[in-house]
């Protein structure tokens, strides 16, 4: 889409995603991730990239459950430490799982999704045609009642950081397991916090693509 267009573009949301035909389950238990699968460090930054182009198959349950933890999972269960960096640990992000059969929230502390609403939200979470083929749309929500504690004029700068952090490492899975990625920043955030059912203080600021990359879409 030219950047002429992308300014004449206006969508038009009328409705609301209708329910999944087959329904969702309430909750997707994760296996427990792998530490020492993938590539190496230095190989996967070598292979990180963005791509716009996703095959339609589905994720296995074991590279949806290492991306989530990649991205934002605990890894220091004393502490409740987690992946990705947050100021004061105040882990501000919610991680919402745009999948064909509902929209979940990742519970990192449980490392489980948790249905959010029995919806195909996947064509909500942007523009882009793509969206709403590959099998999976993340989409970051910065919950503001969290930062409370944090100067208001340090919220926003803050929580992207923290979100920014988040998507990096959900690059550097991808890259490390072979899978396609792109984050996008080009979203409604009004529509696509009520087609996710969000409240006043959540606001999603950040949406990405994972799938298998169309090449590798079996035959």
């Amino acid at each position: 889409m030219s950047a002429l267009k992308m300014l004449q573009y206006e969508p038009i949301f009328d409705l609301l995603p209708p329910p999944t035909i087959n329904g969702a389950p309430l909750t997707i238990t994760l296996c427990e991730p792998a530490p020492d699968s993938g590539v190496p460090l230095m190989t996967a930054l070598a292979r990180r990239c963005s791509t716009r182009e996703f095959a339609d198959t589905p994720l296995s349950n074991r590279q949806l459950s290492e991306l989530l933890w990649a991205a934002d999972g605990v890894n220091r269960r004393t502490s409740g430490g987690r992946t990705a960096p947050s100021a004061h640990q105040f882990n501000e992000i919610d991680i919402y799982a745009a999948l064909p059969n509902g929209v979940y929230r990742y519970d990192a502390g449980q490392h489980l999704l948790v249905l959010k609403r029995p919806v195909d939200a996947r064509n909500a979470t942007g523009y882009q045609d793509f969206v709403a083929l590959a099998p999976l749309d993340l989409v970051y929500v910065v919950n503001y009642s969290r930062l409370l504690e944090m100067p208001k004029e340090q919220q926003a700068a803050f929580s992207g950081t923290a979100a920014g952090a988040i998507a990096q490492n959900v690059y550097l899975y991808c890259a490390s397991a072979g899978l396609a990625t792109v984050v996008r920043g080009w979203l409604n955030q009004r529509h696509l916090a009520e087609v996710l059912g969000l409240n006043e203080d959540e606001v999603p600021v950040l949406a990405q693509t994972v799938g298998l990359p169309l090449s590798q879409k079996p035959v």
